[in-house]
């Protein structure tokens, strides 16, 4: 595990918009142990890479932006996986909100479970990447078994932080009805969850594959109709209030 009061991160985004509510800096943490078939960002893989901060210095950068957060805006901890590094995350998160900064946490639920707790009672927010429901495609995607996020999850609906799910969608992956009604299903068993995203996969990240010698995974996959995509959404969230009324 990395040293508690020194985090690695691969790039931070002082004004992000689409990673939590309202304006936000965004601080990618570096490490993840899934190998995603779309993951567009592969120089986030290694563990303790790139730049490093305590977490006074987090606090210090994100102090000179808090006036552009508004009531709704903050911080979120991305990655990477940012569960790699729990430990500073415990840290600067309880620091953070000591300091009236609202925390999101970016996360595909994949870290040492003798932390999620700790890590959860110090964020706001869970943004959650829900691979898949089911657990051969959840392998096929990221190459990895899907108990260890499972038990995220489990832990998430025990503390009940507030849930964002958000799951991208490939062209013959799993854009099929089978996927999204395991996700719906999966979804509707859920507490807590106040937002429910499908992501349109697109191929920008294949230059940064071509640029690290890594062969990239879907080559021969077009990007995702956004439109579609946008279809998909509709039908995922009718669908997972038929579940919830059904099992009323």
């Amino acid at each position: 595990m990395i040293k508690s009061n020194l985090g690695y991160f691969s790039k931070i985004e002082p004004f992000g918009t689409v990673d939590g509510p309202g304006v936000r800096t965004v601080f990618f943490l570096a490490g993840c142990p899934l190998r995603c078939l779309y993951c567009h960002n592969p120089e986030t893989w290694a563990y303790q890479n790139g730049n490093s901060l305590t977490s006074d210095e987090v606090l210090k950068m994100v102090k000179r932006y808090q006036a552009y957060y508004g009531k709704d805006g903050g911080v979120t901890f991305s990655g990477g996986e940012p569960l790699a590094q729990s430990e500073f995350l415990i840290e600067t998160c309880s620091l953070l909100r000591s300091n009236g900064i609202h925390v999101a946490l970016d996360t595909s639920g994949v870290g040492n479970p003798l932390y999620h707790e700790k890590v959860l009672d110090q964020v706001d927010l869970v943004i959650y990447d829900l691979k898949a429901a089911d657990s051969d495609l959840y392998r096929r995607i990221t190459s990895q078994p899907i108990d260890p996020t499972e038990v995220f999850l489990s832990t998430l609906q025990r503390v009940g932080t507030p849930i964002w799910i958000r799951q991208v969608i490939v062209p013959k992956i799993n854009d099929t009805e089978e996927n999204l009604e395991a996700t719906a299903q999966k979804i509707a068993t859920l507490q807590n969850v106040v937002k429910v995203e499908l992501l349109p996969y697109h191929t920008m990240g294949r230059a940064k594959y071509d640029k690290l010698h890594i062969a990239y995974p879907l080559e021969d996959t077009p990007a995702m109709d956004i439109e579609h995509c946008k279809r998909l959404n509709e039908s995922l969230i009718r669908r997972i209030e038929e579940i919830r009324n059904t099992n009323r």
